[in-house]
């Protein structure tokens, strides 16, 4: 099976081949590297770009306006802050001209923790991002969602943004890409360039079908009657994980993966909490302001006399940043045990 980054560039292949992608870049996005993640290689619209994040928005925001259909990347979430105002530009330019002009384009960027990234590469972004309206905004946890996802992305007339959980980006799913060979050392073989020079070589792309996750719908990954847990990103299989676990315990959680951040899939969240009573959101960008509470708000306004223990949050600590120690970084965010004995907590809560 594909890596979440090998399906995103069998994504980003297809969209340029089939559904008018015209420019794929962002800083070493395009050869020699293929993308600090290896996320763009092979690609025949993909360059490279100044060291400029402003830039590289601004001129996506330019060459959206001008008819074409752009994906850039933000080679990692950490320097996107300098953009916000630009974001706004181009989130609010469909509202503020009445609907005449559409911002079609995509913005790629690995979030979160999980590669040692330290202070300067293990930031999230899923909170600041919802707070800027106009855009669509995802977050897969698996190959096949990060392949679907994107082809949506690429197809809508909004601008989204893919939020790409840089810990899950060498995990191989459980499901295939429509159209990738079935031996994972034949597709590698196929699609990833050889170390050393590069120069001569050119991808053999499998014939790729298209597959698309529409943007604001969750997936029930797994049924349960005891409480619901709402996550996305590198915590969904965390959660996942604790569910196997917690089932030996007498204990039935129900997992929702939620996907898409805007729109999302509140009437899946609704009609789980209904059915368990309890609910637990888990994310992994900083606890103050974060978009499970959010979530948690409209739990306590429109489920309140569904509920039968208070709705809860599972987020990471509200520091600085995230240090390069391993302590450090295991404590700063959600760990599976975290995750395990929140769960535990919530299901065994009294009315």
């Amino acid at each position: 099976m594909a890596s979440m980054a090998q399906a995103i560039r069998l994504a980003l292949h297809y969209a340029e081949e089939h559904l008018g992608v015209t420019d794929v870049f962002g800083e070493d996005v395009g050869p020699p590297l293929g993308g600090v993640f290896t996320a763009t290689q092979g690609l025949k619209t993909a360059w490279n770009s100044p060291l400029d994040e402003r830039g590289i928005i601004g001129c996506a925001i330019g060459l959206a306006l001008a008819g074409q259909r752009p994906v850039a990347e933000i080679q990692f979430c950490d320097y996107i802050y300098n953009t916000i105002d630009l974001l706004k530009i181009a989130g609010n330019t469909c509202w503020s001209s009445n609907g005449d002009w559409n911002v079609p384009m995509v913005v790629r960027t690995p979030v979160g923790s999980g590669i040692r990234g330290s202070i300067y590469h293990s930031h999230s972004f899923d909170a600041v991002m919802t707070h800027i309206p106009g855009w669509k905004i995802v977050m897969p946890s698996t190959p096949l969602d990060a392949y679907g996802l994107l082809l949506s992305a690429c197809q809508d007339q909004n601008p989204v943004m893919v939020l790409e959980p840089k810990a899950l980006l060498r995990m191989k799913g459980e499901e295939p890409i429509p159209g990738e060979p079935g031996d994972d050392r034949v597709l590698s073989k196929m699609i990833d360039a050889p170390l050393g020079d590069r120069s001569q070589w050119k991808p053999q792309w499998p014939e790729l079908q298209p597959f698309t996750v529409p943007i604001g719908k969750g997936k029930r990954v797994r049924e349960g009657t005891d409480l619901t847990v709402v996550s996305y990103g590198r915590t969904l299989p965390l959660v996942v994980k604790a569910a196997q676990a917690l089932e030996g315990e007498g204990i039935s959680a129900e997992v929702i993966d939620l996907r898409s951040l805007w729109p999302y899939d509140w009437e899946m969240i609704a009609s789980s909490v209904k059915k368990t009573g309890r609910v637990l959101y888990v994310n992994e960008d900083t606890e103050v302001t974060n978009f499970g509470e959010h979530l948690m708000r409209r739990a306590v306004e429109e489920l309140f006399y569904e509920l039968l223990a208070p709705p809860r949050l599972l987020a990471g600590k509200f520091l600085p940043g995230i240090g390069l120690a391993d302590p450090l970084e295991l404590a700063s965010v959600p760990q599976l045990g975290d995750v395990t004995e929140a769960m535990r907590a919530v299901a065994r809560e009294q009315p």
